[in-house]
């Protein structure tokens, strides 16, 4: 079945068009250019296959539309929690393709680069451009632990081949390279570097990033069990991991930072935190995955060289799942 075939469904009942509002950024060096100014609920959205580990396309759609339906303000394809690095070059597209077609332009769509070498994460940029695809999650390189200069290089080389924004993915805990509030000073020349993916696990970084540029950077949090603690804190938005299992949830507890009511976050944060702490584990993926079965919104099959869960790591897993979902209704959006 063509991917036109798969998306016909969900491309009918579309009627609204999204329209991401713009903002003229005022940065320190005075900067011309105007950019989508992103904030909100971002999901970084599941890659989902067959057993047979080929891509299952028709699943993907129905998982993309379930997040944009509860209202969340942009879709992240092809991250970490996408598998990214396990996926082909063709299959990245065809999963941005199936975005772009089921978000139809009610949500921005962000596509993840992670790759080895510039020159393959260059190719991907602009064949994202071509696509249209509304800006990138730059990722630093993969395998390779570059020093600070190179990192420095590195995202300033990816920036210059692209007009579209893009947000910075910083997670030192996964991929060794850390960028520091020092270094985001030293970038913030960059015009279309708007947004900063903040995962070191660190919550004072958003203290330290705000104090040394002030709001130059939109700021994401991206370790779910510390949303609420960063959004205290003060941050534009969140990009979501676990929460894509249970969307209308995970809608309503960012919601609920923004309106100020925080009793009523604390309580569904602490209803959701072992099912976000699925987020920060060595096989978040797999944990995912499986939570997504659980709720209806995926299915638990991984590429390799991830395997599927099994054995008694799984039923510990789904223990946890089961446990958390028991005790949804109570919080039923």
């Amino acid at each position: 079945m063509s991917l036109a075939m798969i998306l016909a469904k969900f491309l009918k009942r579309v009627r609204k068009t999204y329209q991401d509002p713009l903002r003229i950024l005022r940065h320190q060096n005075a900067m011309s250019q105007t950019y989508s100014r992103w904030s909100g609920v971002f999901p970084a959205v599941l890659t989902l296959m067959h057993k047979d580990q080929s891509l299952d396309l028709e699943a993907c759609a129905k998982h993309f539309e379930a997040q944009i339906e509860v209202g969340v303000s942009g879709l992240i394809v092809c991250g970490s929690l996408g598998e990214n690095q396990c996926l082909q070059p063709e299959e990245k597209r065809e999963v941005l393709k199936c975005a772009l077609a089921v978000a139809n332009g009610r949500v921005p769509v962000l596509t993840g680069v992670a790759e080895m070498s510039s020159r393959a994460a260059i190719q991907y940029i602009k064949d994202s451009e071509k696509l249209g695809a509304a800006g990138f999650m730059i990722m630093p390189p993969m395998v390779y632990k570059p020093d600070p200069i190179e990192t420095e290089h590195w995202f300033r080389t990816l920036a210059a081949t692209t007009s579209l924004p893009w947000m910075l993915y910083n997670n030192p805990v996964g991929y060794y390279t850390d960028v520091t509030p020092e270094m985001f000073a030293q970038l913030a020349d960059i015009e279309n570097l708007t947004s900063i993916k903040e995962s070191s696990a660190n919550p004072r970084r958003i203290t330290e990033i705000r104090n040394r540029v002030g709001d130059r950077y939109q700021l994401f949090t991206g370790v779910d069990d510390l949303m609420l603690e960063c959004s205290i804190l003060g941050i534009d938005g969140w990009v979501a991991g676990s929460g894509i299992a249970f969307p209308k949830e995970n809608q309503r507890l960012w919601d609920l930072t923004r309106q100020g009511r925080w009793d009523e976050a604390r309580a569904l944060y602490r209803w959701a935190q072992p099912l976000m702490k699925l987020d920060t584990h060595l096989h978040f993926v797999q944990y995912i995955k499986l939570l997504c079965q659980e709720t209806g919104l995926g299915t638990e099959w991984v590429r390799e060289p991830r395997l599927t869960l099994s054995g008694q790591e799984r039923e510990d897993v789904l223990a946890i799942i089961r446990d958390a979902l028991a005790k949804r209704d109570q919080f039923a959006v």
